[in-house]
């Protein structure tokens, strides 16, 4: 496994209005990087544009040869439709289309397969429950079983922990570990800065520019994170203030 990603002076936006500016960078293979900063620092937009969902306003980034096939991207949870009336099982063997095809069909190999991510994500017995009826914490757990399956060599997780319990974090945290130790290059972006510190060796801190990029006892400095909250502000004066995630945790 490997994977090396730059970022080569990068604006991202939407409707030409930007909301990422002027990120210039490189991700090491196999790193395991943790993207924060406050809400509204642009975090998602990145996220989006790295996985080819977005196109570039200006500059470009490059995924050292990795196919779009080769992305994993666990989008919030709000971005997905948890009205479609589609049953667990078959939500997590849409990580197979890689392998066989949106039209491709799941035999026992298959189920197999997605039986045993369902039970790696403590979701056994859920099969033919509609994702709809599925708690905050079982979302979760399901959206990384899909990733499971995806076999990816580049993992995106976009606030993978945000919303749920305790308990459940930590065996998704397991997993992000695991792929990290596989040597698959993992970006994740967080809230909680006491789990990037205890668990995240590299930080990015953003607010819609790079404020710092390193080792993250380097980074998350209070200075640093003084600096995110100016420049998010800063960026746009019609906008409304940035949010400090953990301010707002504890209002």
């Amino acid at each position: 496994m490997s994977a090396q990603l730059q970022f080569r002076d990068v604006t991202l936006g939407y409707d030409r209005h930007p909301a990422v500016h002027h990120l210039s960078g490189e991700v090491a293979a196999g790193a395991l990087l943790a993207v924060v900063g406050p809400n509204g620092a642009g975090k998602s937009t990145l996220f989006r544009g790295l996985v080819g969902i977005l196109k570039p306003l200006s500059g470009s980034i490059s995924l050292g040869g990795i196919d779009a096939r080769d992305i994993a991207y666990l989008p919030q949870t709000t971005d997905i439709d948890r009205g479609f009336p589609i049953t667990v099982f078959d939500f997590v063997g849409t990580g197979l289309w890689r392998a066989t095809g949106v039209f491709g069909g799941i035999g026992k190999p298959e189920r197999k397969t997605i039986g045993m991510a369902l039970a790696a994500v403590g979701l056994t017995g859920f099969e033919k429950r509609i994702i709809g009826t599925l708690s905050g914490g079982q979302m979760q757990r399901l959206l990384f079983a899909r990733v499971m399956l995806q076999d990816a060599r580049l993992i995106v997780l976009d606030e993978p922990f945000n919303a749920i319990d305790s308990r459940t974090s930590a065996d998704l945290l397991l997993l992000v570990k695991r792929w990290h130790a596989e040597g698959r290059t993992v970006l994740a972006a967080l809230h909680d800065l006491e789990t990037v510190r205890a668990h995240f060796p590299e930080t990015l801190l953003f607010a819609r520019g790079p404020v710092a990029w390193g080792p993250t006892e380097d980074v998350l400095t209070p200075d640093n994170l003084v600096v995110a909250m100016r420049m998010c502000e800063a960026f746009d004066d019609s906008a409304a203030a940035c949010v400090d995630d953990q301010q707002s945790r504890a209002a």
